[in-house]
C-alpha cells in the first residue's frame, strides 16, 4: 500500500492530506507536527484570538476526529529529525517511517533580535504559534509600554490590538515608510494615519540599536536616533525565514525556500514541497509567497499531482489584514508598478490600483470588498482597464470585467 507521509500539520498540511482523501487515495497517509496541536489557523492568532474574541478550539482547522474518521494518521508534537531519501525513510523519535511520497510544508520561522542586541531577554517575543501567543497573553493588561519593531503587517496588526487594550504602544521601523517592502506608499500612508488616530507612536527611518534590561528582563530600548524608551515587553515583527533544514540536510535543492518544480516536485523525485518554505516558478524566477491561499493551492495542487494529474501551480495570490475596523483586502504582485490609482469608494472605502504602463497588477482595498473582488478578477483574467477609468468614481466597476 502507497503511503504519503505529510512533514509539518499546518495549513498546506492540513490541505494536503484532506485533497488526498478527497480525491479518492486509498493508500496510508500520515500528517506531522511539530506542535502539540491539530492544524490551526494562524491569521486570527494576532488578532482575534490575542484579543480572547477567539477560543482555542476555534482555531482548528477541522476537528481532531476528522483525522480518525479520514483514515489519517496524526502524529502531534513530534519532531522530524533526518530524511533518508536513498531509502525513503524519514526518522521521528526513536522510529523510522517509509513514505513512497514525502511533503514538506514546513512553515516557516519568525526572525528574532541577536542576543547581542538584548533578543534573549525575558519580555522580547514573536508571533507565530499559539505557544507564542499564549505566552504573551498576560502581557497585554493594564497600562503595559510595549515596543514594536518592524512596520510590516505583523508588527501593525499586533499594534492594532495592544492599542485597542489600552496599551501604550511605539512602533519603530528602519525603513522610511511602514510597509515599505510591500506596499506603496499611499498604503503605507493611510495606515500610518489609522494607527496615529488610536494613538500609536510610529516612528519611521528609525531603527532598535539595542535593548536593555534588568535582572534578565527587557526594561528599555535605545533606538538608532540615540532616544530612549521604557518598555515592558517587545514584539519582534522583522519577517520570517522558510524552514528548509530538513530538506538542506537531505540534499535537496534550494532555491528561496525549497526549490520545487511548476508540479510541486523538489529535486528529488519522490519529495515534494508546499506553503511558506516552497519557492515554486514564476515570472522567470522561483517564486515563494507567504500567505493562507498559496499554502492551501500549492498543496492541493501537490496532492492532485501525487495522484498523477500533472497539473502545473498557477499562483493567483491574495492576502489580507485586519487592523481596527479596516479590512485590507489585497490581490496580485505589485511588483514593477510605476503607477498608482487612487479610487475612492463608500463611506471612506478607498483602493489603490497598481499599474506597471498600462498593464494592472495589483489591487489593495480598504474596506472595499466590491473593489477588491472585481480588481482580483480581473488580474486573474488578465485584464487591464484604462486606469483613468478606474480612477472615476462614476465608473460601474463590474461593468469592466465585461469589456
Amino acid at each position: 500500500m502507497s503511503h504519503v507521509i505529510v512533514v509539518g500539520a499546518g495549513q498546506a498540511g492540513a490541505s494536503c492530506v484532506a485533497r488526498l482523501r478527497a480525491k479518492g487515495f486509498d493508500g496510508q497517509i500520515t500528517l506531522i507536527g511539530e506542535e502539540p496541536f491539530p492544524p490551526y489557523q494562524r491569521p486570527p492568532l494576532s488578532k482575534a484570538y490575542l484579543l480572547g474574541e477567539m477560543a482555542r478550539d476555534r482555531l482548528y482547522l477541522r476537528p481532531e476526529s476528522f483525522y480518525a474518521e479520514q483514515d489519517i494518521a496524526l502524529r502531534l508534537g513530534a519532531p522530524v529529525t533526518a530524511i533518508d531519501p536513498a531509502t525513503q525513510t524519514l526518522t521521528v523519535g526513536d522510529e523510522v517511517l517509509h513514505y513512497d511520497d514525502l511533503v514538506l510544508t514546513t512553515g516557516s520561522t519568525p526572525r528574532r533580535l541577536p542576543a547581542s542586541i538584548g533578543g534573549d531577554l525575558d519580555g522580547v517575543m514573536v508571533v507565530r504559534g499559539l505557544h507564542d501567543v499564549d505566552a504573551m497573553v498576560p502581557r497585554f493588561a493594564g497600562n503595559a509600554r510595549v515596543l514594536i519593531v518592524g512596520g510590516g503587517y505583523i508588527g501593525l496588526e499586533a499594534a492594532a490590538v495592544a492599542a485597542k487594550l489600552g496599551l501604550s504602544v511605539t512602533l519603530v521601523e528602519m525603513a522610511d515608510r511602514i510597509l515599505q517592502r510591500v506596499a506603496a506608499p499611499e498604503t503605507s500612508a493611510y495606515f500610518r494615519d489609522v494607527h496615529s488616530g488610536h494613538g500609536v507612536d510610529i516612528r519611521e527611518g528609525v531603527g532598535l540599536d539595542h535593548l536593555t534590561g534588568a535582572e534578565g528582563r527587557v526594561t528599555g530600548a535605545v533606538l538608532s536616533d540615540g532616544s530612549t524608551l521604557e518598555v515592558d515587553f517587545v514584539l519582534v515583527g522583522v519577517g520570517i525565514t522558510p524552514n528548509t533544514q530538513l530538506a538542506e540536510a537531505a540534499g535537496v535543492r534550494l532555491d528561496n525556500g525549497i526549490a520545487t518544480d511548476a508540479l510541486g516536485r523538489t529535486s528529488d523525485p519522490h519529495i515534494w514541497a508546499a506553503g511558506d518554505c516552497a519557492s515554486f516558478p514564476m515570472n522567470g524566477q522561483q517564486m515563494r509567497l507567504e500567505s493562507v491561499g498559496n499554502a492551501i493551492d500549492q498543496a492541493e495542487c501537490v496532492a492532485d499531482n501525487i495522484l498523477g494529474e500533472n497539473r502545473p501551480y498557477q499562483a493567483k495570490p491574495w492576502f489580507w489584514s485586519d487592523q481596527y475596523d479596516v479590512k485590507l483586502q489585497i490581490a496580485g504582485l505589485n511588483t514593477g508598478y510605476d503607477r498608482i490609482v487612487t479610487r475612492q469608494g463608500e463611506d471612506g472605502s478607498v483602493s489603490f490600483w497598481y499599474y506597471a504602463g498600462n498593464t494592472l497588477l495589483a489591487i489593495d482595498a480598504m474596506n472595499d470588498p466590491r473593489a477588491y473582488m472585481v480588481g482580483k478578477r480581473l488580474i486573474e483574467s488578465g485584464k487591464s482597464p484604462d486606469p483613468d477609468a478606474i480612477g472615476d468614481p462614476e465608473t460601474n466597476l463590474k461593468g469592466l470585467l465585461k469589456a
